[in-house]
């Protein structure tokens, strides 16, 4: 008889954000006429610029004609994407990467889960704490996190690096040495940075003590101070520890279309083997490629044009964030992010827990936000809000959290 994947039966509840879908749903049936604004999960919602839309439109003609016509990408994306990656997100900020160190993917959520196949099953994972839940149940999947305590909400064989107040939301060293250490910064959800001589510091630690670090990226477009890198491999030596995902979700609008990266410096080695050769390997096998339209459409992001449109896009999104922070700032509330992130980390008020103030929010004012324990035990007390609606959403979301 066949068996399952017990490690599946040891995820509490459902996906964060499947849970609150379904409570939003059933919000939303009890009360129909209610006008809801969501700011919880990070979609965005303003449509793909004009000079990406004609990349595709073209890459959509090129496929109606036998010429043109394309069909499998290459195992590791085309040449032409790989190539714009490295030479504007690596080499125009002095980092040495190169085009066959890039893996084309459909977004960093799935590299983030996929990543850790290509490392031994019984190896220790650290994560900060609060963190993006993705990275913790893919290896709960695996079976790498031993055993869950529903009192802590914590696993047993996972290394957790508190992120809170005290800290200024950064992770400090852990004292039990890991084997992966998951970063992501900006940081979802805190929206705390690394300056460039705290990021170095971990790219030292892990090289001294023959870990990875798994580095998401995926907010780096909304990096507006000097000293914050966009980057790990502005590190010096992030080459032998260090694998970079990015993400076109958050700085092009790509959340439909799905187009990510994954960056194995060749020089990451486990004794002789490369990491770079594993993850090859396992992307030839398990993917297909994103499609050639979709890769075009990355490539366009390069553009001049489209450069300046996406900028104007990224200050949209910022101004949204600005007016979260500053009106909830004003309001009385204790907040911080929203400057080189676009999400903005709220405590919740009168010792409410975070889905508490999810219910009250949700009731009173009509506003979906982002429980902060959803993301960890040290994220009770704390919510995250989004600046990915529009505008005159994010105003109106701002004055309803006001009045109550």
């Amino acid at each position: 008889m066949y068996r399952i994947n017990e490690n599946y039966l040891k995820l509490p509840g459902s996906y964060l954000f499947s849970t609150i879908g379904k409570k939003v749903a059933a919000f939303s049936e009890e009360h129909p006429q209610a006008s809801i604004i969501r700011l919880g999960i990070g979609d965005v919602t303003q449509p793909i610029v004009p000079a990406i839309i004609e990349a595709l439109h073209h890459a959509v003609d090129e496929m109606g004609c036998a010429k043109t016509f394309h069909g499998y990408a290459p195992d590791q994306g085309y040449e032409f994407l790989r190539k714009a990656i490295a030479e504007n997100d690596f080499q125009a900020r002095g980092c040495d990467i190169s085009p066959d160190e890039v893996f084309v993917s459909d977004g960093a959520k799935c590299d983030s889960g996929n990543i850790q196949e290509i490392f031994a099953s019984d190896l220790k994972i650290a994560v900060c704490d609060p963190v993006y839940p993705v990275y913790v149940d893919t290896n709960v999947m695996a079976g790498r996190t031993g055993t869950y305590d529903a009192k802590t909400e914590t696993w047993s064989d996972v290394i957790y690096m508190p992120c809170t107040e005290a800290t200024g939301f950064v992770p400090e060293l852990p004292k039990e040495t890991p084997d992966l250490i998951y970063l992501c910064f900006p940081n979802n959800p805190t929206g705390a940075v690394l300056t460039k001589d705290q990021l170095q510091r971990w790219v030292d630690y892990a090289n001294s003590r023959g870990a990875v670090i798994i580095y998401d990226a995926a907010y780096e477009a909304y990096i507006t101070e000097e000293n914050v890198p966009h980057t790990i491999f502005q590190c010096e030596g992030a080459r032998t520890c260090a694998i970079e995902l990015r993400s076109f979700s958050k700085n092009a609008g790509f959340t439909g279309l799905r187009l990510g990266a994954t960056i194995i410096p060749k020089d990451l080695k486990c004794g002789e083997t490369m990491l770079h050769s594993l993850w090859a390997r396992r992307h030839g096998t398990k993917y297909n490629g994103a499609p050639y339209i979709v890769q075009r459409a990355g490539e366009a992001v390069y553009s001049d044009t489209a450069k300046v449109q996406l900028k104007e896009q990224i200050a949209y999104y910022q101004k949204n964030a600005q007016t979260i922070y500053n009106g909830l700032k004003d309001a009385g509330y204790s907040v911080s992010g929203g400057v080189n992130s676009p999400y903005i980390w709220l405590k919740t008020p009168d010792k409410m827990t975070s889905w508490e103030f999810f219910d009250f929010l949700l009731e009173n004012a009509n506003v979906v936000g982002t429980p902060g324990s959803g993301f960890g035990p040290s994220g009770e007390g704390y919510f995250r809000l989004t600046a990915f609606g529009t505008y005159e959403n994010t105003l109106e979301a701002v004055e309803r959290i006001k009045r109550i």
